[in-house]
């Protein structure tokens, strides 16, 4: 044990880091891969980008053409100059392009994934990712257009991009063990709006959320569902868990009475008799990641439409769900998932109808 006096005649105890994944001892923040200075002073320009996250995404080179799949057929073109390349408006460009040998196209790191047809440069785009995985409470997208001067619709287009690689892999398996499953309701109370938008008296049209936690894994998956009822919570429920070989612990709704039938057990615990936690059963769970979501899209983003509001609820549940990782090792997750989710601009601006999870639209058909 060594024992130091800082400057401001604090004591200061340092017991020798053993573990350099620890992420704090007595005041002492212990070292990540990134940083945001680490990451500025790697980046000096957008060749040194593009490295980066080419490295992030395929470990240094690819082995797959991104547009045609074939593999072990990629080669690097290097500029002619050495440095950089014409644009076809005749502009240079630092970007490192590929060319397959299959299909005889170029690509390069960002063909295909959520990064495509960007015009914001890659050294920002990895600034951003970082700063937004490392915020436990999310970042505004005015916040991000302040501080990297880039427009607001370019911060608020690249912040749902990297929602969209927050999202569950589409062949995320089943959940298997015991289960939390609550519900919550997100929106501002009618009681305190104008009397020309207030609603019915005894009734509320704030947004019901679904979330389903996993108690040994943490992992969290939320769904905005158009009304709490029993087809909708048997839908979710049988999409995310192995219902015969899981165990359901519940508040006591009555609606969870059938739900849980099928389950190997289900637990519940009374809120109205003042039971939260009975031999390990309990909601408590739940109830955080909702004190904590509310918190956040109350405190950073103010407001939430109901449009997008599934791409917040992936970002939540990624950042619950890795809460035990460090910073660094959620970025590398985060990107790990860019692959195939192309988000135009268009599409989010676009009116039309509230985007529902198919399996709630045929449970309430």
């Amino acid at each position: 044990m060594v024992v130091m006096r800082s400057a401001g005649g604090l004591l200061r105890v340092m017991c020798g880091l053993t573990n350099a994944r620890e992420p704090r001892i007595f005041g002492f923040m212990a070292k990540q891969e990134f940083s945001i200075p680490k990451i500025a002073d790697r980046v000096r320009t957008e060749a040194d980008a593009y490295l980066m996250l080419e490295e992030l995404r395929w470990g240094g080179a690819p082995t797959a053409c991104p547009k045609c799949g074939g593999m072990d057929r990629c080669h690097y073109i290097a500029p002619k100059n050495g440095t950089d390349r014409k644009t076809r408006t005749g502009s240079a460009s630092q970007r490192r392009v590929w060319f397959c040998g299959h299909c005889r196209k170029q690509f390069s790191v960002l063909t295909g994934t959520i990064f495509h047809g960007t015009r914001i440069p890659v050294r920002t785009w990895l600034l951003v990712m970082f700063d937004f995985c490392a915020a436990k409470n999310s970042i505004s997208a005015w916040e991000i257009s302040r501080r990297y001067e880039i427009t607001n619709e370019s911060a608020w287009h690249m912040l749902h991009r990297i929602r969209e690689a927050m999202k569950r892999e589409p062949l995320a398996g089943l959940l298997t063990g015991a289960i939390v499953s609550d519900e919550t309701w997100y929106g501002g109370k009618p009681k305190n709006r104008h009397r020309s938008h207030a609603g019915r008296s005894g009734f509320t049209d704030k947004q019901p959320i679904v979330s389903l936690i996993h108690k040994e894994s943490g992992e969290v998956r939320s769904v905005a569902v158009p009304t709490v009822n029993g087809e909708n919570l048997t839908a979710i429920l049988r999409e995310n868990v192995d219902i015969p070989a899981s165990v359901l612990h519940t508040d006591a709704a009555q609606i969870y009475r059938t739900i849980g039938m099928p389950f190997s057990d289900h637990q519940s615990v009374s809120h109205a008799d003042g039971e939260y936690v009975r031999d390990g059963v309990s909601t408590n769970t739940a109830e955080g990641f909702f004190s904590q979501l509310k918190r956040s899209l109350d405190g950073t983003q103010h407001h939430v439409s109901v449009e997008h509001l599934p791409r917040y609820l992936s970002e939540f549940d990624f950042r619950y769900s890795t809460r035990k990782m460090d910073d660094s090792e959620r970025m590398r997750l985060m990107i790990g998932r860019t692959d195939g989710r192309r988000l135009p601009y268009a599409p989010l601006t676009a009116d039309g109808p509230v985007r529902v999870p198919p399996h709630v639209v045929d449970a309430c058909m």
